[in-house]
């Protein structure tokens, strides 16, 4: 849009930018249209010798108009017409009708306005080099027992990394050797530092405090987490959405009907005897036409929303995906591993007669001990945690997995069967099994020897904000509702205590799907989740959201949004962000609009005259940049705590 409209296209600004630091008067893309300002107000004071007056004037020309007169040229040659042949003409007309100061005000003030564009954008995504400035340069590696200083996109998979106190986790790793805390705030948004220990994931740009890291990478220097997420929200500000689609549909035919209508207005001069007036006219109106601020109603938006929601750990992939998430008013939520913590445990263990707990956890682990299904690391974890000092747990043979059910094998002589009460009946133990399921507990059934041992209810507990977080949509007037696999009244359960009262349970991935396209008709679903059969849901939802943190690759490259985090309230504080630059937006176009509608008619009477309408024209584009800025800041969110760091020195790179 804007190379057609205006002759420089964002991403042509964004390779031509100046560092973040640079102050603009330092800034070489405001040399031009500085220098144009100082001829042009040497010109006004040499205006009691019209000659010299005029001279410094063409001067004043040449300067602001070589920042976008040959732009415009090389467009006419390609058959692209925009705002910048718009202005040429009518600083090339000026000039031929004796008007030099009115030609180089307008070329001042038109290369002004877009040396702020090129700034603006560049301010827009410094998202993106806070993103960067995440991974430090270089990296201390341990290759062959010995420490080498590399550079971080050197690093491999495998490659151990030092990390000491203070500096930055260049790639994503697993933590080896003792516990340790991390400050992840700029990764993922959170305040509070992580604990981790010997196993648990490290996130590349993360901060280590206290204790020095021995991180084994698991992704290379060069593509890793933050890398991933520098080239999603650069494919954002690529792609637009329905409201700069809006913006191009206005104004790339505006272009030409505005050199139309002044020709109309030319020849209109002619037929009336007065062809001097009415060429003047055509060229005001040439102008006051022109929706150079239109193509810039939207784009400054969009990358600003997005730079400043990269800042708190919300990648968003494109700018369509940008506008709908302002306009969200439906959310559905994943139950496991987005409302819960995605850790079951154990928290109740029943036994039949004669059975003890010690020989009903250790024939559940032996079997549990052959299984991938997540609730297996929570039985074992309780086994172990029972068995700590007594004899070595027992080991299983012939363990058959039924996907979905449960398993069977052999423990010592006895045949052990456990899985669902829809697959093992609990029998004599039916009302325990309906009460842990009525406490929001997932019920496996224990059977040994043919008979029913005994039963283990599990609990994924809620997030601790997640009550908060709905209540927070809600207040919003947004309507919630939860979907999961699990029985529904474990669902019921966890949805009576986060105050959810729309539950959709025991749903595979096609039904998750169903509901979420099942939308009352002006509902804007966003659908959030984190595990492979929520893929469906978020490809079809209007805007899909995967906690990115802990989420699967399936999940992640089905939403256009990733959440880097974990807490759910930096969900609510993005979409706030999402929709504030939403109102943004529609106020930049309606701004846009609104000057073309007022000056056209005032240029076409001759209230107006070139200098004037100039001037309003660039005040609004400035006006519109700087409201567009706006939508960069982050808002405020007041449940969120207090950052408790210990006190360090400032990151640093690895020496």
């Amino acid at each position: 849009m804007s190379e057609e409209c205006c002759g420089t296209s964002p991403a042509e600004s964004a390779d031509r930018e100046e560092p973040r630091s640079t102050p603009w008067w330092r800034d070489r893309a405001l040399l031009l249209p500085a220098l144009s300002g100082l001829l042009l107000a040497l010109g006004y004071g040499l205006a009691p010798a019209p000659a010299a007056a005029a001279a410094v004037w063409v001067l004043a020309l040449i300067a602001g108009g070589s920042t976008f007169i040959p732009g415009a040229i090389r467009g006419l040659l390609r058959r692209k017409i925009g705002v910048g042949l718009l202005m040429t003409i009518a600083a090339a007309g000026a000039l031929a009708l004796g008007h030099p100061g009115e030609a180089a005000a307008l070329a001042f003030l038109f290369s002004l306005a877009e040396a702020l564009e090129e700034r603006a954008f560049s301010r827009a995504q410094g998202g993106l080099r806070a993103l960067l400035a995440l991974i430090p340069d270089r990296s201390r590696v341990l290759r062959d027992g010995r420490e080498l200083a590399v550079a971080s996109a050197e690093v491999r998979v495998g490659d151990l990394l030092r990390v000491r106190p203070g500096e930055r986790v260049s790639t994503d790793g697993i933590l080896r050797g003792e516990s340790a805390t991390l400050d992840i705030s700029a990764v993922t948004g959170e305040s509070l530092p992580r604990e981790v220990g010997a196993g648990d994931t490290v996130p590349a740009g993360s901060i280590a405090w206290g204790t020095p890291l021995l991180v084994e990478a698991t992704a290379a220097g060069s593509d890793n987490s933050l890398t991933r997420i520098v080239e999603l929200v650069q494919g954002a500000q690529e792609r637009r959405g329905t409201r700069a689609r809006l913006a191009d549909r206005i104004a790339r035919p505006l272009v030409p009907a505005v050199l139309l209508a002044a020709l109309a207005v030319f020849l209109w001069g002619l037929l009336s005897g007065d062809p001097g007036t009415w060429t003047e006219r055509a060229l005001v109106v040439l102008v006051a036409a022109s929706p150079c601020a239109l193509a810039l109603a939207v784009p400054v938006t969009v990358i600003s929303v997005i730079g400043g929601a990269s800042r708190m750990g919300l990648v968003i992939s494109s700018g369509r995906a940008c506008e709908t998430l302002g306009a969200v008013n439906r959310v559905a939520l994943d139950k496991t591993g987005t409302l819960t913590r995605n850790r079951p445990r154990v928290v109740e263990v029943v036994t039949a007669g004669g059975v003890c707990a010690d020989r009903l956890l250790s024939a559940a682990a032996a079997l549990e001990a052959e299984s991938t299904h997540p609730l297996a690391a929570a039985v074992l974890e309780r086994a172990g945690r029972e068995a700590a000092g007594g004899p070595e747990s027992p080991t299983a043979r012939g363990v058959h997995e039924y996907p979905g059910r449960g398993l069977t094998g052999i423990v010592g002589e006895d045949e052990v069967r456990l899985g669902s009460p829809r697959w093992v009946p609990p029998r004599g133990l039916g009302a325990a099994a309906s009460r842990l399921e009525d406490a929001g507990c997932t019920v496996i059934v224990v059977e040994i020897g043919g008979a029913v041992a005994g039963l283990l209810g599990l609990r994924d507990e809620p997030r601790a904000e997640a009550a908060e977080a709905v209540a927070a949509l809600r207040a919003r007037g947004s309507s919630v509702l939860m979907l999961t696999g699990d029985n529904a009244r474990t669902a019921r359960a966890l949805g009576d205590a986060l105050g959810i009262t729309d539950i959709r349970a025991e749903l595979l991935p096609e039904d998750k799907a169903a509901a979420v396209r099942e939308a009352p008709p002006g509902s804007v679903t966003a659908m959030i989740g984190d595990g492979i059969n929520d893929a469906p849901a978020l490809a079809l939802a209007d805007v899909g959201i995967a906690m990115g943190a802990g989420g699967s690759a399936a999940a992640i490259e089905s939403a256009e949004v990733v959440f880097t985090g974990s807490d759910l309230r930096l969900l609510i504080r993005g979409l706030d962000h999402a929709r504030r630059g939403r109102r943004i937006m529609t106020q930049n176009i309606l701004l846009s609009l609104a000057i073309i509608l007022v000056l056209v008619p005032l240029a076409f009477l001759g209230i107006l005259g070139l200098t004037q309408v100039v001037l309003i024209h660039e005040l609004a584009e400035v006006a519109i940049i700087a409201n567009g800025l706006r939508a960069a800041r982050l808002p405020r969110d007041p449940t969120r705590p207090e950052r408790h760091l210990p006190a360090q020195n400032p990151p640093r790179d690895a020496a």
